[in-house]
């Protein structure tokens, strides 16, 4: 086993140096990091509750607002914990878990989006057999299966860590245990390793981006035969999905498909994949979706 006795807990630079930023920061993540919490668990809520979100789209979506969730709160509650602590320290145990949840929960989210374009592409492209394909079986298979895709994913990110050796320096220029700021801190040459997690990590976001790409490019080849009031309301149910995949996609690309760096910047993007997404998505998903909001009105009327 590799010894790693020189190290036993990591002190993280954080997102800022300013005490009086850190401050502003916390009163800000706090209440969005609330608003995470209360948006998506209205919607699996709902969704669970409500008759007329039965449908494979509206199971999907329970689905990531539980991700969302799970995504938030991997990172966040030590984020703003932290936005008030002088020593901002971590144990190698907790870095572990840190990069083992983030990568979890972030590509399981990466493939639940894919699972729902797939979903789209069945009710546009074959409507008549849409509920035949589209079974409650094979709704639950592909949920599992996106959850076993990221199990795996983050298992391999884990792995390549427990076989690097930390020796002295414990500063993490960053506000939470990822791979790239951690190999900053190994004492012996981690290029293989980093070409091995920049591929697993650069694979697993662009080749599912390119995917969601092409289902939205035969979607519309699909269309375009359909009158306009047809055109307008089979994009409607897709124009959610699509924001949220840019969204999501945007940051983790910028991040992961390029050589690593120190700049601050970095930390902004990641802050906005962390923080601000996950309440962004429900938002994203109520207002643009007639039916979701129906149905809240009708649930939150009755209560």
């Amino acid at each position: 086993m590799v010894n790693r006795n020189n190290v036993t807990e990591f002190i993280f630079t954080g997102l800022f140096q300013d005490p009086g930023v850190q401050r502003v920061c916390f009163v800000v993540f706090l209440p969005v990091y609330l608003a995470t919490l209360v948006g998506n668990g209205l919607i699996i809520l709902t969704v669970r509750i409500s008759k007329s979100l039965h449908s494979p789209m509206y199971f999907f979506l329970g689905y990531l607002s539980l991700v969302e969730i799970s995504y938030s709160s991997t990172i966040v509650p030590k984020l703003i914990t932290d936005l008030l602590a002088k020593i901002k320290s971590i144990s190698l145990e907790g870095c572990l878990a840190h990069v083992f949840f983030f990568h979890f929960v972030g590509v399981t989210e990466i493939l639940l989006l894919v699972v729902m374009a797939y979903d789209r592409y069945v009710a546009i492209c074959k409507p008549l057999h849409y509920m035949s394909i589209m079974s409650r079986d094979l709704c639950h298979v592909l949920v599992a299966g996106s959850w076993l895709g990221g199990f795996l994913h983050s298992i391999i990110q884990v792995f390549i860590i427990l076989q690097l050796h930390f020796c002295g320096p414990n500063v993490i220029d960053h506000y939470f245990c990822d791979l790239q700021p951690l190999f900053k801190l190994i004492c012996t040459d981690t290029f293989v390793e980093g070409v091995t997690v920049m591929a697993n990590s650069g694979l697993i976001t662009l080749c599912p981006f390119l995917i969601l790409v092409s289902s939205y490019i035969i979607i519309l080849f699909h269309l375009r035969n359909h009158s306009a009031e047809g055109r307008h309301k089979a994009l409607s149910t897709c124009a959610s999905h699509i924001t949220v995949v840019i969204l999501f996609f945007g940051p983790a690309i910028f991040l992961y498909i390029r050589p690593s760096s120190t700049f601050t910047e970095d930390k902004l993007v990641a802050v906005f994949y962390t923080v601000i997404t996950p309440m962004l998505n429900p938002i994203i998903y109520t207002l643009r979706n007639a039916e979701v909001k129906n149905a809240m009105r009708r649930f939150w009327g009755r209560k």
